[in-house]
């Protein structure tokens, strides 16, 4: 077994520090990271060393345990954690809930406490989106997937890809359709080693074949993850996901989002208000080191795109399944 993605270590000579498999070194090498300081912890989450909306909550809120027990100042290490990355809400969710039950307490274990409870509650809604996904999954689904949305990005062991191990499990999975998930391939490097992992019958394709693929009558059901949900049901996902919404809905595909409740922003009114991260122009130009592009040349490069929910034929959440999500249903969601 592979080392879990993230979790907490308390070595009495070297003190606490958050400890993350590395995956920026997938699939080719499994290598922990250990930050021993939230400023080493910020920047591994701006290098997508850990990444995962839900997932960047749990660090997040394990940064702050992190400054509560090697003492340091915690308003400002929740600032720069919270500000890492932009767009995923739970990160700054995670980070405020944590700093919030240290400031109330004023003791340091009551933060790494909120953090593991945190965590465990992120566990468990992995299998709750499973199972309710699995009523979504007809039998021998061919299940198309974009970006990576596994253990390597949610406290369990997913959210979209939690459905796709159930639907392996059940027998009603013929095949999974990978992404290759451009431009930093998260689709061939994560989410294929995940399903390689698990022996899910999976093929990895490039971003532009996946309408080629729907138009040829090989995709069932299109299941993908979330960063943010804004209040109206808009969805912030990786680059790449609005333009699978649209190719789906023109070849009548049900389009499917996973995504715990953690991830649902009510503060944010609607897509036009998600702040979309914009990233460096050499993950575009280079590829491990090598110029793929003329040096200096521009790139464009957002890291996310926003599916507006009129494209979204189901949200899939720890507590149920919406239809066609909207801000009133949105709302019942979170009351529940």
């Amino acid at each position: 077994m592979p080392p879990p993605a993230l979790r907490w270590r308390d070595d009495a000579d070297a003190g606490p520090a958050v400890v993350l498999l590395d995956q920026t070194r997938l699939p080719t090498a499994e290598v922990e990271l250990v930050c021993t300081t939230p400023a080493q912890l910020v920047e591994a989450i701006q290098t997508l060393a850990v990444r995962g909306a839900p997932l960047l909550g749990i660090a997040g809120g394990y940064g702050v345990a992190l400054a509560a027990a090697r003492g340091l100042d915690l308003t400002a290490a929740a600032r720069e954690l919270a500000r890492a990355r932009p767009t995923a809400v739970n990160l700054a969710t995670g980070v405020a809930r944590v700093l919030a039950a240290a400031t109330t307490s004023g003791e340091p274990g009551v933060a790494l406490a909120e953090a593991r409870a945190l965590h465990a509650e992120e566990d468990a809604a992995s299998a709750g989106m499973a199972a309710h996904g699995l009523t979504l999954v007809p039998d021998g689904a061919r299940i198309l997937t974009h970006c990576n949305t596994g253990a390597l990005a949610v406290g369990g062991t997913g959210s979209a890809f939690a459905v796709v191990l159930a639907a392996h499990h059940a027998g009603r999975l013929t095949r999974l359709w990978i992404d290759e998930t451009r431009p930093l391939l998260q689709g061939a490097r994560l989410t294929a080693w995940e399903a390689a992992g698990h022996g899910v019958p999976y093929t990895v394709l490039p971003d532009c074949a996946a309408p080629v693929l729907m138009a040829a009558g090989q995709v069932d059901l299109v299941v993908v993850g979330a960063d943010r949900i804004a209040a109206d049901g808009s969805v912030a996902n990786k680059i790449g996901t609005y333009g699978l919404a649209v190719a789906a809905a023109h070849h009548r595909i049900p389009f499917v989002v996973v995504a715990p409740r953690t991830t649902v922003d009510p503060t944010t009114p609607d897509g036009a208000a998600i702040v979309i991260e914009q990233r460096a122009a050499s993950e575009v130009t280079t590829l491990a080191g090598r110029q793929l592009a003329p040096a200096g040349s521009a790139a464009f490069n957002p890291a996310f795109d926003v599916t507006p929910p009129g494209l979204i034929t189901a949200l899939v959440t720890e507590v149920g399944v919406l239809h066609s999500p909207t801000a009133d249903s949105l709302s019942d969601l979170l009351g529940r």
